[in-house]
């Protein structure tokens, strides 16, 4: 064994039966350099690897290009190899340079959606998801292709197929997606010069040629004339024998109307986050990942209060058939509709909370706080509310006045109720 010191240099004529007598080095690395080609070397390592490389000095610096290992490559092709990469640096050129321009000409769709994903690991599972199924779906033909290659007509071109395939609402979805992966591509990959590898983003045409889709959020609230009608259904969907789970849906679709939930959120509450005694529940998993704790109001108390004492699982709504939580309730909703007459989503439950909430006068701040909405500077300015018992009075009005309007308490006054007003 050698006992040559780490990246020790010798010099001599490189030969087939030369490389092959050469011993590995017991520590660090040691470079045998030919002495009839300058620049042309073998790299031996402690194990055993033996690795023809060029080395020459490129704009003040040495740089050492790995040419291949040996023996997949003989001394003669390597010299040769050598040979044309000292030729190409004495012409000014810069191969390791040209290499790594060569990667990142080459990242595709697929390389840099991965990265994007990892990058953005911190999201939720189920919005990692959405972005995974838009680029299977809106963009499969395009997974193996270089983003470089991705021109602004092929762009547009897509985004009208689309547009006639999945809809407006699709369409818009799909290029947001391709957009927010190609701006992070050209924020991560830079050549040496430190350019971006995308000059532009080419989704950026449909924004300079503005023929984005508008967007048309859904507006739609139960009106108060409406709601009486509505509980009447939900109340005759707990005893419906043709439709699962009546009850539970039933008290799902009457929570998330006295709280404005959002329908997950109502959906993965827990017994755990359900407190009775001092009247409060905390969703724990929310949009904007802040923890909400919520005041019970006296019509959500017995309710729960009611569901509690014949539970048999740690989730308040619990799934059919299985350990889980409750899934969408087509069924139940479908039913509930078409008795009632009123047609609905589970959103518009929400809005109707909210919607609710502005007409009794309730301000913005306590309202935003009520349903967990992002709270901008000039809302909080002069409000500093973080007790959950500040937010018991403007809940127990908003419950009451809904009570009134379904006819479970004396009837309510009838407000003016302005969809347009709704946050989402």
């Amino acid at each position: 064994m050698s006992t040559n010191k780490p990246n020790q240099s010798v010099g001599k004529r490189l030969t087939k039966r030369i490389v092959d007598s050469l011993p590995a080095p017991e520590t660090g690395q040691v470079f045998v350099r030919d002495t009839e080609l300058k620049g042309f070397a073998i790299r031996l390592t402690p194990g055993g690897t033996k690795t023809f490389v060029v080395e020459k000095r490129v704009n003040g610096k040495v740089r050492r290009i790995k040419v291949a290992r040996y023996p997949e490559m003989t001394v003669e092709q390597a010299r040769r190899a050598a040979q044309t990469l000292l030729g190409e640096i004495a012409g000014g050129d810069d191969p390791i340079k040209k290499k790594r321009q060569a990667q990142f000409d080459g990242i595709t769709l697929h390389e840099a959606f991965k990265a994007f994903r990892q990058a953005r690991s911190h999201l939720k599972p189920k919005t990692l998801y959405d972005y995974q199924r838009v680029m299977e779906i809106a963009f499969s033909d395009w997974q193996s292709r270089p983003i470089r290659v991705i021109s602004k007509d092929m762009v547009a071109k897509r985004f009208q197929q689309l547009t006639e395939n999945n809809g407006p609402g699709y369409a818009n979805l799909a290029m947001r997606t391709l957009r927010a992966v190609l701006n992070f591509a050209r924020d991560n990959y830079e050549d040496d010069d430190g350019q971006p590898i995308l000059a532009d983003n080419p989704v950026n045409r449909l924004t300079r040629t503005r023929v984005w889709h508008p967007s048309k959020r859904r507006q739609t609230i139960i009106r108060p004339h409406q709601l009486a009608a509505w509980y009447q259904a939900v109340q005759r969907l707990k005893n419906e024998q043709h439709t699962r789970q009546g009850d539970t849906v039933a008290d799902y679709l009457m929570t998330i109307l006295f709280t404005g939930l959002r329908r997950s959120e109502a959906a993965n509450l827990r017994w755990s986050d359900v407190d009775l005694e001092h009247r409060t529940l905390t969703i724990r998993d929310t949009k904007n990942r802040h923890p909400l704790t919520l005041p019970l109001t006296n019509q959500l108390h017995e309710l729960l209060s009611d569901r509690k004492a014949e539970a048999q699982t740690d989730y308040v709504f619990p799934g059919q058939g299985h350990p889980g939580a409750i899934v969408e309730p087509r069924v139940g909703v479908r039913w509930v509709a078409q008795e009632s007459g009123v047609q609905f989503t589970l959103h518009d439950l929400r809005r109707t909370f909210i919607t609710c909430a502005t007409g009794l006068g309730i301000h913005i701040y306590l309202i935003k706080r009520l349903v967990n909405h992002k709270l901008s500077n000039d809302v909080t300015e002069g409000y500093t509310i973080h007790d959950t018992e500040h937010l018991r009075e403007p809940a127990q009005t908003i419950a009451d006045y809904l009570a009134k309007a379904c006819g479970m308490l004396p009837s309510a006054e009838i407000i003016p109720l302005d969809a347009k007003e709704i946050a989402q």
